[in-house]
């Protein structure tokens, strides 16, 4: 192969070239097949190659590619639209389609903006988010997002937002306190925060709903959620949640709040929405704020060239359709035991294994030097690298993550399979996984003694 002209990430070293995919396996030029056990970055919840998606894809390529969402709507977005919102937390009354996370968490961030220039409240200008979220990487997804250093070199283009603690009971719930109370903590901790910017000066409160690639899948404790929602509530500030990875049936429900019992005002999704097959996202909105924007300016004052692209709309609506009439939502819960009992199997008594957390099929494993401590290896060893690496020359493909703790220590694991993954399949993940970590701690532990 000539050398790359494609801008890669990772401007090191070469990548294999992926060739074809079919159901939760990828093979490479060279021949290689790779079990899909993070469909990507939790993307492919359908696998690849489905067939029903395909079909769908070229019916509407055959029909419609592109119109500018400008001077036309068309048929396939509001039949999405339509499905989306029959199924959305109570008072979503539109969706607004984007092309991915990012520009979701953006659109959102802007909507929340001009909802209160539109009800006259334009001093309310401040955003507050979590330490430890990831939220995107455009400019005001990265502002809110809680990340050290992904931010560090961009800080002075970011808008300045307060940042709470995360919900990351591993690490930060005390010995002495409850579940519970370690939730209250955390939604007292945010109420001193609104007090201090001024309650009548804060927009929205982002979170996302499970915590998804900077710190391995963060799940909140009970009562957490309820306990934001009647704090905003009660001071009039948006909740926007951010279910990119999250949502979309990776937790066993089509959405994650509803396993919290909460409805956001806002509701970002993407990854699982359309699957991978094309690149979709949307804002779920309750109908106040579209009814806002509605009696007062009349549009939303934001867009992009590619909203509501007709193909991946037909795409997204045809992942959904399987997941619905494939039942795939309770395979989701079903699976997603099985996997959980054999990641316990697997790591349950691993001396570097401090944390094994999750829902559905959206799990993370936390990586210490020492059980006891819970402490971290030694971020010299990039442990999360080693273990990719390893996982892939053993044909499995996983999401690690370096700075789990605090953006610059601490390594995780995530694991996000497609929701078509058989029992043996996920069985054959776990023995790949497991050899691929030890073979990494093996010689971070060689580097030690040397």
């Amino acid at each position: 192969m000539n050398p790359t002209r494609v801008f890669h990430r990772q401007l090191r070293h070469d990548l294999p070239v992926a060739v074809s995919g079919q159901g939760i396996t990828l093979t490479d030029a060279q021949g290689k097949t790779y079990l899909d056990a993070s469909g990507g970055a939790a993307v492919s919840c359908l696998g690849h190659g489905h067939p029903d998606v395909l079909a769908a894809m070229h019916a509407q390529i055959d029909q419609l590619a592109y119109a500018h969402t400008s001077f036309f709507t068309t048929e396939v977005a509001e039949e999405l639209a339509s499905v989306l919102i029959d199924n959305a937390p109570a008072g979503m009354s539109h969706a607004y389609f984007v092309s991915g996370g990012s520009e979701a968490v953006e659109a959102a961030l802007k909507m929340a903006r001009q909802y209160f220039v539109e009800i006259g409240q334009p001093q309310r200008r401040h955003f507050i988010a979590r330490r430890q979220s990831y939220h995107g990487n455009t400019l005001g997804a990265l502002a809110v997002g809680g990340n050290a250093w992904r931010r560090e070199q961009f800080k002075p283009l970011l808008i300045d937002v307060a940042h709470v603690s995360p919900c990351y009971e591993y690490r930060e719930r005390r010995e002495d306190e409850t579940p519970e109370q370690y939730g209250q903590r955390l939604v007292a901790e945010l109420e001193s925060t609104i007090e201090r910017l001024g309650p009548e000066s804060v927009m929205a409160f982002v979170a996302e709903t499970v915590g998804g690639a900077t710190a391995g899948v963060l799940v909140p404790v009970p009562g957490y959620f309820k306990g934001v929602r009647e704090l905003c509530d009660r001071h009039g500030i948006l909740l926007i949640l951010d279910e990119v990875m999250c949502g979309m049936g990776r937790t066993g429900t089509l959405h994650a709040c509803e396993q919290d019992g909460v409805v956001p005002d806002l509701l970002t999704i993407a990854k699982g929405l359309g699957g991978g097959y094309q690149p979709i996202g949307a804002v779920l909105a309750q109908g106040k704020l579209v009814e806002a924007f509605r009696r007062g300016s009349g549009l939303f004052q934001h867009g992009h060239t590619y909203l509501g692209h007709a193909v991946a709309c037909a795409a997204a609506l045809a992942v959904q359709r399987v997941i619905e009439r494939d039942g795939l939502l309770a395979q989701v819960r079903e699976r997603g035991a099985q996997l959980h009992g054999l990641l316990q199997q697997a790591f349950g008594d691993h001396p570097h294994v401090g944390d094994i957390r999750g829902r559905g099929l959206f799990w993370g494993i936390e990586l210490v030097a020492d059980r006891a401590s819970k402490q971290w290896f030694d971020p010299k060893h990039k442990l999360h690298a080693s273990i990719k690496s390893k996982a892939m020359a053993n044909g499995v493909l996983v999401y690690p993550m370096g700075g789990t703790v605090d953006g610059r220590s601490g390594d995780h694991v995530l694991l996000a399979p497609p929701f078509i993954s058989t029992p043996g399949e996920l069985a054959q993940i776990v023995e790949r996984l497991a050899g691929a970590i030890d073979l990494a701690i093996a010689q971070a532990d060689a580097q030690l003694v040397s």
